[in-house]
C-alpha cells in the first residue's frame, strides 16, 4: 500500500510547505501532496518542481466546493502536471480537462460536502459509482471515509474495491492518524492512503518525535503485517 505525504492540515497547503519537503527529502518518499487550496497557483508550481526533485510523485487533491472553482482547480493540475488528481466531483468535465494530459483522475466517491470535506453515501451506491467511473475511464477513486456520516468507513472501503475491481486505484484520504486504521484500510482493499495533518502536527504517532519521525512511523507501518 502506498503512502502520500500531503503537505496541508485542515484540509488546506501549509505555508511552509517548501520547508516540509526538505524534511521529507531525505526519507525517499515516493507520493506527496497538497490541496487546490490554502496557496497561491504560483506557489503550487513551485511546491510541484520541488516534489519532483525530492524524486516523488506530485498530486493534487481538489477540495473546492463550488463547479467552477473545482473546474478551475483541475486545469490547475493538468497545467501543473500533477502525476495523479484527487477529488471533485464534476467527473465528464474533469475528464474532458485532462484528456491528452499525462495526470490521472481519481474523483471523490460517495456525496462529499463542504469544507472540511464531509462524506455521504451508503456503501451499495459507492460501489456502484465506482463501477460507473471505471467505464469512465477514471485511475480510481478518492474516498474520504472516515468522514463518512451514512456509512462504515472500512465498508466504504470495500465497496469501492468491488466497485472498480482490479480497474484502479483505491485511495484513503482524510483522518487517517493511526497505525490501526492504516492496518484496517489495507485489510479492506485500499492501494493508497493519505495523511497529512497527523503527521505534521506529530499526533500519528504520539512521542515519537516531530515530522521526520512521525513520517518514518507511517512507512514503518505500511509495512508491517496485517
Amino acid at each position: 500500500m502506498d503512502f502520500v505525504f500531503m503537505l496541508t492540515r485542515n484540509d488546506a497547503t501549509v505555508e511552509n510547505a517548501l520547508d516540509l519537503i526538505e524534511i521529507a527529502r531525505p526519507l525517499r518518499l515516493r507520493h506527496i501532496g497538497f490541496k487546490d487550496v490554502g496557496a497561491e497557483a504560483s506557489m503550487l508550481r513551485r511546491l510541484t518542481a520541488a516534489i519532483r526533485e525530492a524524486g516523488a510523485s506530485p498530486w493534487m487533491e481538489v477540495v473546492s466546493t463550488t463547479r467552477e472553482a473545482e473546474l478551475r482547480s483541475i486545469a490547475l493540475a493538468r497545467d501543473l502536471g500533477v502525476d495523479l488528481l484527487m477529488g471533485g466531483v464534476h467527473v465528464e468535465e474533469g475528464l474532458r480537462i485532462l484528456k491528452g494530459s499525462a495526470t490521472r483522475y481519481l474523483p471523490f466517491a460517495g456525496k462529499p460536502s463542504g469544507h472540511p470535506t464531509q462524506l455521504g453515501g451508503s456503501a451499495p451506491e459507492v460501489e456502484a459509482q465506482c463501477r460507473a467511473f471505471a467505464t469512465k475511464g477514471c485511475a480510481g477513486v478518492d474516498i474520504l471515509a472516515y468522514r463518512a456520516t451514512e456509512a462504515e468507513p472500512l465498508d466504504l472501503i470495500a465497496a469501492c474495491r468491488r466497485g472498480l475491481s482490479e480497474r484502479g486505484a483505491v485511495v484513503v484520504a482524510g483522518s487517517v492518524n493511526s497505525a490501526e486504521r492504516v492496518s484496517a484500510i489495507r485489510a479492506a482493499g485500499a492501494d493508497a492512503f493519505t495523511i497529512g495533518t497527523a503527521a505534521i502536527d506529530a499526533s500519528y504517532a504520539p512521542g515519537a518525535g516531530p515530522l521526520a519521525a512521525q513520517l518514518r512511523a507511517v512507512l514503518e507501518d505500511c509495512r508491517a503485517p496485517l
